[in-house]
This record gives structure tokens, C-alpha cells and sequence, in this order.
């Protein structure tokens, strides 16, 4: 017959169990915040799709306005709402960069320069963390959570930092090679076509990959794990 002890080493494994995973959850909750969620991914385009056809119907200047007149929607829609705003402050200001060298240019093309060199930029930052051993997304998932920067003397952790970092450089070289050539080519619609596509997609799979290698690292949220170790 089973005893006692038996039936509470049970019970504690399946809270624990259940823990973990609401930690997991979590986890997921707040990479998705840092970027917005997926609605703040999917607001980030609508400034896009709008601005190509109203530069084709009405010209740049009517484009230009419309594309900051719905960056500002957005931002007032989240205010509204009482989402985070932050994400939709640095939209706002992106869309303003990118109309001021439209508007300076004079060209349509012009809106998309900004976004094409910060992809590359980004690249740039990740590859340079990883080849001097601070893989970026260890390091700002450490700062976010509490983690510190033990985990960098663990050759396990590092690779699997590695990892999701390349996966990031993946995404921003893959469309910085793409958009500069179509921008070199003067293809403006599908400059825009590939903006899109190549956006939240592509985050969305590196996204995952960042979940995964946070899961295995074991680098949940540091309250999380101290609520647990609190009530053992």
C-alpha cells in the first residue's frame, strides 16, 4: 500500500510540474512584451502597407502624411487601451525617420533606407557578441530576468545562446541582402512586399527559437524561480 510520503512526492511533482510551466509561459509572455505582442508586430506593418499605394494614387507628400498619421493612430489606440506603449512610441519615431529621408530624397524608396541599414547594424551587433563570446541574446534576456552573466563560463549555455543570436543575425542579414537589392533596382512595390513578409514572420521564427533556447538554458524568470524556492 502506498504510503503518505508517497502520495505528497506525487502531489509536489505535479505542482512543480505545473510551476514550470506557467514559468515557461511566462517567459514567452515576456519576450512577446518586449516586442509588443503579436498585435504591436502586426501595427508595425500597417504604415507600410499604407504608405505604397497612397504614394501611387496621390503622390509622396500624401504618402509620407498617411504613413505618420497611422503610426499615430496606433500609438493613440494603445494609449487608449492601456497597452504598453513603448513599442508604439519607437514606431512612431521609426516612421518619422523614415518619412524625413523620404521627404529629404524625394523619392518613395527613400521610406524604406532607414529600416534596410538598421537591419544591418543589427546584424553587425549580434555577430560581433558572439565572436567575442557575449552571445546578445543571453545577455539582454540575463539583464531583462535577473539571470546575471554566470551562464557565460557554461559551454553548454553559451552555444545554446549562440544559437538563438545566429538565428537573429539569420533574420537581419536575410533582410538587409534582400531590401538593399530591391531598393538598388528601384522595385518600391516590392521593397514594401518584402518589408512586410520579412517582418513579423521572421521575428515570430526567431522568436521561437529564443523560447527554446531560454527553455533548455533553464533561465526562466528570476521572480518566478525565487517564488519557488520561497515556498519550498
Amino acid at each position: 500500500m502506498p504510503s503518505s510520503n508517497d502520495n505528497t512526492g506525487s502531489t509536489d511533482r505535479t505542482g512543480l510540474d505545473e510551476h514550470v510551466g506557467r514559468d515557461e509561459e511566462h517567459a514567452e509572455q515576456t519576450l512577446l512584451e518586449q516586442l509588443g505582442g503579436f498585435s504591436g508586430l502586426i501595427y508595425s506593418t500597417l504604415p507600410v502597407v499604407v504608405f505604397v499605394p497612397v504614394n501611387s494614387f496621390a503622390g509622396l507628400t500624401a504618402a509620407i502624411w498617411a504613413a505618420l498619421g497611422v503610426a499615430a493612430a496606433v500609438l493613440v489606440w494603445r494609449l487608449v487601451r492601456r497597452n504598453p506603449v513603448q513599442p508604439a512610441i519607437s514606431g512612431f519615431l521609426g516612421v518619422g525617420v523614415c518619412a524625413l529621408i523620404a521627404y529629404r530624397m524625394g523619392e518613395a524608396k527613400g521610406f524604406f533606407l532607414f529600416g534596410i541599414y538598421t537591419s544591418l547594424v543589427y546584424a553587425g551587433v549580434f555577430l560581433v557578441s558572439i565572436l567575442v563570446r557575449r552571445p546578445l541574446v543571453g545577455v539582454i534576456w540575463g539583464v531583462l530576468n535577473g539571470h546575471g552573466s554566470d551562464w557565460r563560463f557554461d559551454r553548454r549555455l553559451v552555444r545554446l545562446y549562440d544559437l538563438a543570436t545566429a538565428t537573429w543575425i539569420v533574420v537581419f542579414g536575410a533582410r538587409y541582402l534582400v531590401q538593399s537589392q530591391l531598393y538598388d533596382t528601384d522595385r518600391t512595390g516590392w521593397l514594401a512586399f518584402a518589408r512586410i513578409a520579412m517582418g513579423w514572420p521572421l521575428t515570430a521564427v526567431a522568436l521561437a527559437v529564443t523560447i527554446w533556447a531560454v527553455r533548455r538554458a533553464g533561465h526562466l524568470p528570476a521572480r518566478t524561480v525565487t517564488a519557488t524556492g520561497s515556498s519550498a
